[in-house]
């Protein structure tokens, strides 16, 4: 293993117990972004040395849920942190992340991969379900709460959270187990014989150990960076006029960087399955395991939870899924099909600032 993916991500836990510790100046803020991207960078290496170890598609499930596990710290914080002026802030995270793994990660892969391939395939049994499931989780969480009549506003009543919350979870559970166990087959990359990470020895358990350690830290550095970064990222976007659900979408796009290079570096390498399974893994695994925690923390201590997007977010989310069900539909893809869908993510990008 080389020195660097080892040395940035100590570097980085320094620098921020270092923005902790003292106010945000220039310099500060400086080192911190450079070590927040170094961070980023190392931790799509470890997650591709934990990946060749475990082989698919338990690779992008470790990646998958170590972010998540991490989103969902993020989001509990500050929510037990800010009270009702964060009732949002869930749906907001939940919102951005779809959005920006459904059209702006899938959209760059297919974009990218088909530029260097022309063309690429993946196996459409597993990215089938996979795009029907986030389908049904992100109706029922986002889109239904602003029909519902049992509370007011865009909300759920206590025991509709409730079922929403075991609903995700076992919808969850159960593609874990289909993408694990029963059909783990769907998921898995046809042989490359031009690609040399396939068929590279393996790391050895200690190696592979040792990376799954540095990719935690990474990750956790990758959000306490970002959220040290968030009153000067408030300030800027407070000072262009831009509304405040922006800042919950920059932070989302920095807590996906590192799924982002791993899922783009596979399809630049003519693995677009390993990318297809990182992306809808991450989208669901956000969903299925966010909406259980936040709606028991909700009920357990009476925070105030909503939900429901607005008419225009409900449309482009729309749109995305939509959009992805019939690109992906043949399990082949092209330049055409990314271009689509990098639209429709920069529409959702300048809409969520000039709304």
């Amino acid at each position: 293993m080389s020195h660097w993916p080892i040395v940035v991500p100590g570097a980085a836990a320094i620098m921020l117990a270092v923005a902790l510790a003292v106010p945000m100046g220039g310099l500060v803020a400086a080192a911190c972004v450079l070590l927040l991207l170094g961070s980023v960078v190392a931790a799509v290496h470890h997650a591709e040395v934990v990946a060749h170890r475990v082989g698919e598609p338990f690779g992008t499930l470790v990646l998958a849920l170590s972010i998540t596990a991490i989103e969902l710290a993020l989001i509990l914080s500050m929510m037990l942190a800010g009270g009702p002026e964060k009732a949002s802030l869930a749906r907001d995270t939940i919102y951005a992340t779809v959005m920006i793994i459904s059209s702006g990660v899938i959209g760059l892969c297919v974009l990218l991969g088909g530029w260097r391939h022309r063309e690429q395939t993946f196996r459409l049994e597993g990215a089938g379900p996979a795009l029907a499931a986030l389908t049904a989780l992100s109706t029922l969480v986002l889109v239904m709460p602003v029909f519902t009549r049992s509370a007011p506003g865009a909300s759920y009543s206590a025991s509709q959270l409730a079922f929403v919350g075991v609903s995700s979870l076992a919808l969850w559970c159960c593609f874990v187990f289909f993408q694990t166990v029963r059909h783990r087959d769907y998921f898995l990359p046809p042989d490359n014989p031009s690609d040399e990470s396939v068929h590279a020895p393996p790391p050895s358990v200690a190696q592979a150990w040792l990376s799954f350690g540095l990719l935690l830290v990474c990750l956790i550095v990758v959000v306490g960076l970002a959220k040290a970064l968030t009153p000067i990222i408030e300030g800027a976007v407070s000072a262009a006029g831009a509304p405040p659900a922006v800042v919950g979408i920059i932070i989302a796009m920095v807590v996906l960087l590192p799924e982002t290079g791993s899922a783009l570096r596979a399809a630049i390498a003519n693995r677009l399955q390993t990318s297809i399974n990182l992306a809808f893994g991450s989208a669901l695994a956000s969903i299925g395991l966010t909406i259980p925690a936040v709606v028991l923390a909700a009920v357990a201590l009476d925070l105030p939870l909503v939900l429901g997007l607005a008419a225009k977010d409900m449309v482009l989310l729309a749109l995305s899924l939509l959009v992805a069900a019939i690109g992906l539909g043949n399990g082949r893809t092209n330049i055409m099909q990314g271009a689509v869908q990098i639209v429709i993510f920069a529409a959702f990008l300048f809409l969520s600032i000039v709304p």
